[in-house]
């Protein structure tokens, strides 16, 4: 093992367990009985700035560190090859 995949396997380990307290610190997505009456309307306000929000920074790291850890998987892969 050289260096370069020591490092990326530290952080590779970082990075999965920051992504499983992120999953696990998210909202569900049920609705709840605002589902029942058609509860959803795209043009209210809290839809418009939701990507501002607690979740909405919460999905966007989400997305980021999946990607990450896709990235950081094959690296780890071919450099044991």
């Amino acid at each position: 093992m050289n260096a370069l995949s020591i490092i990326i396997g530290i952080l590779y380990a970082i990075i999965c367990v920051v992504l499983v307290v992120i999953v696990l610190s998210q909202e569900g997505k049920e609705q709840g009985l605002g589902a029942i009456g058609g509860g959803y309307s795209p043009d209210t306000y809290w839809n418009k700035i939701k990507g501002h929000s607690r979740e909405g920074v919460l999905k966007k790291a989400t997305v980021t560190l999946a990607v990450l850890f896709v990235v950081l998987s094959v690296l780890l892969n071919m450099s044991f090859l």
